[in-house]
Parts: structure tokens; sequence; C-alpha cells
């Protein structure tokens, strides 16, 4: 029996607190950084050689200002969690994705008809083609902050077939996050990484593509293990009682839609329909097509006007049956404007954002919603998202105490030392660990490469290992621990919206944590010897 957990708001807070003692205890110190060329965007990166004492900025009355700080650090993951939190508030008003669910599990109830398909398990394909979707998108364009978007979707659907919100969570965030860790062309670090280790943009690909391969092999195979014992028996999972919020939800849209035998299309709902078309047949008019990115393969493809022809088919369909599945076909067809706009046109949280925005709007007024209505739904669900916010804020409050406090490093330059007089193997072994240990205090990829990589890249040719195999040392560390670290503010935020406390997610993740750690390293071993 595990012992109780401290609130998620008192871990954060009292990891704040250690920072800030230990900014009295280990001697400051900075290190010299200029700004470089990587792959055609400027990067912040360390001057070999260049560290030295700094003067000492001891932590005191600061660790009450960290909230504010860290709310300023990550106002945009903030900002997007409320922002998403009240249009899908706006949109889960309609019951529209709650008659989808309940379509998609008569769907798989059929295929359950098939013997092979029974066999197989429906559940368990969905599982797992969900997973491996999720993990490409992690390992080609970095999905990181846009699986927040899509907790909220997967989550309700893993309770309503039978399984636990972690699962759900596993299905997106973890899979991503998985995948990105094994990335083969994510730019946001093994092409920021490679760039300044001085080697090939994505060389070496076809060893991280088996990495990703076993790495996600295993994620899927440890999720559907969890998932299969809680199906079995849904007491065995921790949230079993928590999770009560989203079965009474599930519930209570199983219940409107048995009601509402006579779906209906409220006029609204034309009138949205044509905006919408009207709009995308303007951007197709404006963007023909679109250079779809992929690492360093480009792609020139009218995916805006195909899409757009695509919706305006789908869209029709939906109203014909209902208000509902038009609604869910704006919603997935924002998933797929979303990709496109990612790969084609570089957006991050401010586009995305956006795009999520006018889906719940849109949706509101399709629903019959008017104004007012739409917006006390959106009020609504971004009350909802507040406490994770104030995680959100916590965490960036530690990493403002670490770097006022001039103790991040004095932090890196001991762990590098730490790789003097040692084998390749143990060198690599070590290097690892220290990229492992430092995603802790520095949870961004992008960041964590300009910092580490001008020093590891050099100690690797003096030590006689490949800069490849450092890249890849670098790569491992950067994307496990961010699924565990109370500083990752995409995790924390992933946790609140699965209303999943964090000192629940540590105690069920740490083994398998431990395991793509070992797992890691096992990876790494065959690049050295």
């Amino acid at each position: 029996m595990f012992k109780k957990i401290p609130h998620t708001y008192t871990i954060i807070s009292s990891i704040i607190l250690i920072c800030a003692a230990l900014s009295w205890v280990i001697p400051p110190g900075e290190y010299v950084r200029e700004r470089v060329e990587v792959n055609g965007s400027e990067r912040t990166v360390i001057v070999e050689g260049s560290f030295h004492a700094a003067e000492r900025s001891p932590q005191t009355w600061q660790v009450f200002t960290s909230l504010l700080e860290g709310f300023e650090k990550q106002a945009g993951i903030i900002a997007f969690l409320l922002i998403i939190g009240g249009a899908f508030q706006v949109m889960n008003s309609s019951r529209a994705v709650d008659a989808g669910i309940g379509a998609f599990l008569r769907f798989t109830q059929g295929l359950e008809r098939h013997g092979w398909m029974r066999r197989l398990g429906v559940d368990r394909v969905v599982i797992a083609l969900v997973m491996v979707m999720f993990s490409l998108f992690g390992a080609v364009f970095g999905m990181s902050e846009e699986t927040l978007a899509f907790v909220m979707i997967m989550v309700p659907l893993a309770v309503s077939m039978g399984y636990d919100s972690i699962t759900g969570l596993c299905m997106v965030y973890v899979a991503a996050h998985v995948g990105f860790s094994g990335a083969m062309l994510n730019p946001f670090t093994v092409g920021i990484a490679q760039g300044l280790a001085g080697v090939p943009l994505f060389s070496g690909i076809e060893y991280r593509f088996f990495c990703w391969v076993v790495l996600t092999a295993v994620v899927i195979a440890a999720v559907l293990a969890y998932a299969g014992r809680v199906k079995r028996n849904p007491r065995l999972s921790p949230m079993y009682a928590a999770d009560a919020y989203w079965r009474e939800r599930q519930a209570e849209g199983m219940t409107a839609e048995v009601e509402a035998v006579a779906y209906a299309t409220p006029t609204g709902a034309w009138v949205v329909y044509g905006l919408i078309a009207g709009a995308l047949v303007l951007f197709s008019v404006c963007y023909p097509v679109t250079d779809l990115s992929v690492g360093h393969f480009s792609a020139r493809v009218p995916a805006v006007p195909v899409c757009t022809g695509l919706f305006v088919l789908s869209g029709w369909a939906g109203l014909r049956r209902s208000f509902h599945f038009f609604i869910l076909s704006v919603l997935a067809f924002t998933v797929v404007f979303l990709v496109i706009g990612v790969l084609g046109h570089g957006w991050y949280l401010p586009e995305i954002s956006g795009i999520f925005l006018a889906m719940g709007i849109l949706s509101g007024y399709a629903a019959g919603e008017d104004t007012d209505g739409i917006i006390r739904l959106f009020l609504e669900g971004a009350k909802d998202m507040l406490s994770t916010a104030l995680v959100v804020g916590l965490a960036g409050g530690i990493i403002e105490v670490l770097q006022e406090g001039r103790i991040i490093d004095p932090i890196l330059h001991a762990l590098a030392g730490l790789m003097s007089g040692t084998g390749r193997v143990v060198s690599v072994g070590v290097m690892y660990a220290i990229q492992t240990l430092i995603n802790i205090i520095i949870p961004s990829g992008s960041a964590k490469a300009a910092l580490t990589m001008p020093i590891m890249a050099p100690f690797s040719d003096v030590i006689g290992i490949s800069r490849q195999v450092t890249v890849m040392a670098f790569q491992f560390g950067d994307g496990f621990t961010n699924m565990i670290t109370p500083t990752s503010a995409v995790l924390m935020g992933a946790l609140g919206i699965a209303r999943i406390p964090y000192q629940v997610w540590v105690r069920w993740f740490w083994k398998l944590l431990l395991l793509f750690v070992a797992l890691g390293f096992v990876l790494l071993v065959p690049m050295v010897v």
C-alpha cells in the first residue's frame, strides 16, 4: 500500500523552496553565450570553455514572486489551456462528442461479429492505431503542446470503452512523447542538436527509425497490458473513483442521445456551414498549394483546396443527419487543418489556439446557442482550466528560481565534468544520465540542445565517440523524463485536462519511465561498439 502523496501544489511549491535553498549553497556561475545560425534560424549557444564564477544571488522572498514570473514565462501555454478549455466546453454542450462516441462504440461492437476481429480485439486495435499515429506525429514534427487539445477528446473516449483516464492520456500524450524521444525528423530536437553538433541534418535516420519502432512497440504493449487489466477489473485503476466524473458525464451524454431520437438541424447550423465553406474557398484561392515539410523532405500539394472540398461534402452529409454530426465534421477538419498549418505554415500556439477558438464559437452557433450562451459556456470551460493554469505557472516558477539564483549553469558544468576520464560506453552512459537529469530543470528540448550540445559534441571527439551518439543521448535524455518532470508545462496541462493528480501519475508511471530509460541506454550501446 502506497503512503499518501502530497497535493500537486504542495509538491511543486516544495521544489521551489528546495531550489531557493540550493541558491544559498551552490557556488553561482555562468557560461558566456553567443548567437549562431542553426538550420536557418538563430540560436543562443554556450561558448566552449567560458564558464566563470558569478555574483551570488540567493533567492529569498523571490519564492513568492516566482508564481507571477512562471505565469509570464508560460503565458502561451496557460492562455492556450484557457482557450481550449472554453472552446471545448462550448462544443461539448452540444453533446456532439457524446453522440460521436456512442456511434463509434456501436460501430466497434458491430465489428465484433467478425471472428478474426473478435480475436484481435477491436478496442486493442483502436488503441494501437491511435498510439502509432500520435507517436509518428511526435517523431516527425515534434508534437508536444498540440496534444493538449486531443487529451480532451481521447480521455472520455477511453473511459467510454471501459478503460480509464490514464489509458486515454497514454493514447495521446505518452504516445506522442515516446515518439518525440525516438524522433527521426523532429526539427526541435534532432534538427537543432545535429546542427549544433556539426553533423548533416537528419542524418542517421535509419537507426533512429529502428529506435522509434522499438520504443513505440514497447509503449503500446505496456499500455495494452495495463488497459486489459483495467477492463477486466475497473477497480484496479488508481483513477477509478476520480473517473466517476467522466463516467457520469458520458452517462448524461448517452441519455441525451437516447432521448433526442429525432435529430435536428437548426437554421443556424446551415448558416455556419455556409460561412465556413465560403472562408475555406477563399483560403483555397489564397493558398492553392502548400509546401508540406517533414524534416528535409518537402512536397507542394493542393492541401487546402482538397480539404475544402472534403469538408463541403462531409459537412453537407452531417447536416442532412443532424447538427451533432456536422459539429463532429468541424472538429475533424479542425484537426486536419491544424496538421496542414503545422507542417506547411509553421503554426504554433497562437494559430492553434485561434483555430480551436473558432471551432468552439462556430459549434455553439451551429447548436443553436446565442452569443450570451456561448460566452457563458466558454467562461465555464475556462474556469475548469484555472487550477491547471496555476500548476503550469508554479512549474514555470521552478525554472525562474533556478535561473535567478544562477545555479543552472554550475549544475550543468559539474555534470559535464563527470565524463572526464571514463571509457566510451561509460562516457555515453554518463552523458545520457546528464541529459536526463538536466531535463528535469530545463524541459525545453531546443533550449537544452543550445546549452549542452556545444559542450558535449567536442567532448565526444576527445573520447572517440561519434557525434551522432551524442545527439542520440541528448534525444533520449530530453524525451523520457518530460513525461514525469513537474517543470514540464505540457505534462501539467495534460494531467489537469485529464483530471489526473500529479502524485497519482508519478505513482503509476515511474516503473514505465525506468523501463524507457534503461531501454534508451541499451539502444545507445550499439552506436558505440
